[in-house]
């Protein structure tokens, strides 16, 4: 089932806000663990616009460029996202910490943080629950992390581990401004931001290895492929599939080639037909199969 909207324009909408907020509060605060917050809330925000994007580009129909469609576009700037989400998010904030290190400054007026940081980790948690509650309906009983792998939706799992992130990171950051103001050590506020960097590096490499893969092309399910395999050696005129590829070119379009060896008594006249017979059958039962093509051996 197709993901829906909702995620990315309830995380758009929030990110949007909260980096508003974040950046303000930065500025007159001196925060560096504010700071890499409201940097990554805005790094956030810009991903969910090329997700947007990305979706858009993805349902133009097919044409003489690009006669398998273009829902691979999805994967692409999926892809993208993840980039930005190491290179500006974990980057930037882990630049900001070291730099605080080096030059440290006492944190004037914490309290606009506490609240600042209250409010972001309200949006961001109901950001979360939706995203969370999407990935849910699509993954049905299959386990979260065996779900995630299998995922062939790039827009839901990228917005949920992003909002994962964000939660965390707010936690990271009022953690460090607490202990910073408790202790009047600058240092813990630019460990901090350090801190909220590398966890940003690290969910941002795992999006970039799930992303990457879907743009390289991954089969169907090898479950789901016997299945078919299954339903076309049951009929009359099919002896066996002796071969298949396959490959998702978006999250409900599949390319599928199936090889397939026929009755040797059957008139040469008549098996266009008894294959246009079979690529409906599959196509009915499995209509995220759209590019199916039975090549008679």
């Amino acid at each position: 089932m197709p993901g829906s909207k909702v995620p990315i324009y309830t995380a758009f909408f929030a990110n949007l806000t909260i980096a508003a907020t974040k950046l303000t509060a930065a500025t007159i605060t001196g925060s560096s663990a504010m700071m890499s917050e409201g940097v990554h809330s805005l790094v956030d925000t810009s991903n969910e616009i090329l997700l947007l994007l990305g979706l858009n580009k993805s349902k133009k129909p097919a044409d003489e460029n690009r006669p398998f469609g273009y829902g691979k576009e999805l994967y692409f700037w999926a892809f993208v996202v993840s980039l930005l989400f190491f290179a500006l998010g974990g980057g930037v904030s882990i630049y900001e910490g070291i730099m605080h290190l080096q030059k440290p400054e006492e944190i004037t007026r914490p309290l606009w943080n506490y609240i600042v940081l209250g409010i972001a980790f309200i949006f961001d948690g109901i950001s979360l629950i939706t995203a969370m509650r999407e990935f849910n309906r699509q993954r049905g009983d299959i386990p979260f992390w065996q779900a995630v792998r299998k995922s062939k939706d790039p827009t839901t799992f990228v917005v949920l581990f992003e909002d994962a992130a964000d939660v965390t990171g707010i936690l990271i950051a009022f953690t460090g401004i607490l202990l910073s103001q408790l202790f009047k050590n600058p240092y813990i506020d630019g460990i901090a931001s350090i801190l909220i960097g590398l966890l940003l590096t690290a969910v941002a490499i795992f999006l970039v290895r799930e992303s990457r893969s879907l743009l390289m092309g991954e089969s169907a399910s090898r479950k789901e492929l016997d299945k078919i395999c299954s339903l076309l050696e049951g009929d009359q005129f099919v002896q066996s599939v002796i071969a298949q590829q396959s490959m998702y070119l978006a999250p409900e379009e599949v390319f599928l080639l199936l090889k397939v060896r026929f009755e040797n008594d059957i008139p040469s006249q008549e098996l266009p037909g008894i294959v246009e017979g079979l690529r409906r059958a599959v196509q009915s039962k499995y209509p995220q199969y759209r590019h199916l093509f039975i090549e008679p051996v």
